[in-house]
Parts: structure tokens; sequence; C-alpha cells
């Protein structure tokens, strides 16, 4: 079995965290590979094997994430072509996505034994039509935002799901999330939390000039179209906080149910109620 190691180095401990996984799992019979842009910091390192990003993202059998939820939706994103599992290591401050703590790395033997879940996580298919015809298809994991990109403007942006108008919201933006990011930018918006185990996309407002504009839960089958309302607008879509366009009259993004998703490995066997309770809900108490 071989693991793709992949920390973000710009994390403190991340390095020192990699290293002891390199060692762990060449005990517990796995072979460590890396990308070889980071043969210059862990070629001290015994037994690690090195290549170009495209071979080692097809040879892996697992990418173990080491970092925050940043970190950890850039390894899903390498992962989606190949459809690989990603273990997430925490690193950040909630870090949601993550299973594991850098504490629980002996539960890295369980990956040779088969001893883990396996949650197939919902993605968002992404399409961006530019008035020109032009295309561009994106995959999320987190969410698609469309927002402003002048300061203490509010914007009209068009919502349909179908053919059939939802609403013309004046805003600072919309988030669409898969059910994975309604704990992350959504949930920062006054969105509601939804099991990942739910298909549904989650349209929310961002801080509406409206008292009556809330969120809104859209069945997994739905097609949802987003479109600026007023012309001359400056607007920005952003795929999981990192892909970007500019959003301008005439274009128009179409956002559904992907029909990839992408493994995440729970090695706790904690579930996301008790995932909730720990990163959120005991933290407000503190």
């Amino acid at each position: 079995m071989k693991l793709l190691i992949k920390p973000n180095l710009d994390k403190d401990g991340a390095a020192d965290c990699a290293r002891n996984i390199c060692h762990l799992v060449q005990e517990y019979g796995m072979t460590p590979i890396m990308e070889e842009d980071l043969s210059p910091f862990f070629s001290d390192v015994e037994g690690v094997v090195f290549g170009p990003p495209g071979e080692v993202y097809r040879i892996c059998n697992i990418c173990v994430a080491i970092g925050g939820d940043g970190t950890i939706l850039h390894a899903a994103k390498c992962m989606m072509p190949f459809v690989r599992p990603v273990l997430g290591i925490n690193l950040g401050r909630l870090g949601f996505l993550a299973t594991l703590e850098p504490d629980q790395l002996s539960l890295l033997s369980r990956l040779k034994t088969g001893e883990y879940q396996q949650e197939n996580r919902m993605l968002l298919e992404v399409l961006y039509t530019a008035a020109n015809g032009r295309k561009r298809r994106f995959l999320a994991l987190n969410d698609a935002v469309v927002a402003k990109t002048e300061m203490a403007k509010i914007v009209d942006i068009r919502v349909q799901c179908g053919d059939r108008l939802v609403g013309n919201y004046r805003a600072d933006g919309v988030i669409l999330a898969a059910p994975t990011g309604t704990t992350a930018y959504a949930l920062s918006a006054g969105g509601p939390i939804v099991d990942p185990n739910i298909d549904a996309i989650t349209m929310t407002p961002i801080c509406p000039h409206s008292l009556f504009s809330r969120s809104i839960l859209f069945s997994g089958e739905s097609v949802i179209q987003i479109s600026p309302a007023a012309k001359g607008q400056q607007l920005f879509v952003t795929i999981d906080g990192d892909e970007g366009v500019p959003f301008q009259d005439g274009d128009l993004l179409t956002v559904q149910k992907s029909s990839v998703r992408i493994p995440l490995i729970n090695l706790t066997g904690n579930q996301f109620y008790e995932v909730l309770n720990n990163k959120l809900l005991r933290r407000a108490y503190e």
C-alpha cells in the first residue's frame, strides 16, 4: 500500500508530523510517497519515494493531508480525477474535514488492516458560462461563492431553480454549499448545518439587505442558476475559496450535484454529530 504524504509546510509542526508519519507507516508495512518538490525537505527520511505530482497521485492508494481544512480541500482537489481517498491530519483550528489529531498517529495502522470508515462526500458541479459562450467547469467540495468585489456596495443577484425564479437578492453575495461546506463559510453567514449523508444544496445570502432573506435548502436533484440581476456590477465567483473567475453581465453560473464523490477516511469511528459537538458546540462554552 502506498500513502501519499501531503503536508502544508506553512503550518507549524507539519514537517515534523510528516516525518513521524513516514517512519510509522513503514513500520506498519506501507510505503510513504511524496511529490518531488518536497525532496529538499525530506531527503533525509529513509524509505520515502518521490515523484512528479501526476504520477504520485495516480499510484497512491490513499492521500494523507497534514494541515488545516484548506490543506485538506487542496488535497481533495488533487485526488478528484483519480478518486483516491483522503485522510486529514489536523494542524489547523477547527479542522472540520480532519478526523485525526497529531497525537493519534498510531491509528494509521488501521489503513493497512482496513479498519476504517469511508465517507463518500457529495461534490458540486459548477458550470460557468460567460456571455461570449466560453465555459469552465469546476468541482467543489465546500462551496461556490458569488460575491461583490467592491467595498461598501450591495449587489443584485438572480437565483433560479430549474426554470423557476427563486428570488432576486440584494446582498453582498450568495453561497451555494455542498453538505460538507455547510460548516464552513455558509455557517459563518448564518446558514444551516447539513448532515453530510444528505444530498442537498444550500443557498445562503451574504449580509442580505432584507429581514426576510434566509437560507434555502434545495434537493440534491436541483439545478440552481445564478446570474447578475443588474448591469455594471463587479462580481466574482470563487470555488472552495481558491479558483475563481469574474462574473459579469450576461454570465451564468449553474450549480448541481456532481456524479463524482470524494472519499474521506475516518479512522476514529466518530460520527458527524460527535465531531460537531467536539469542534463547534464545546468551543462555544470554552
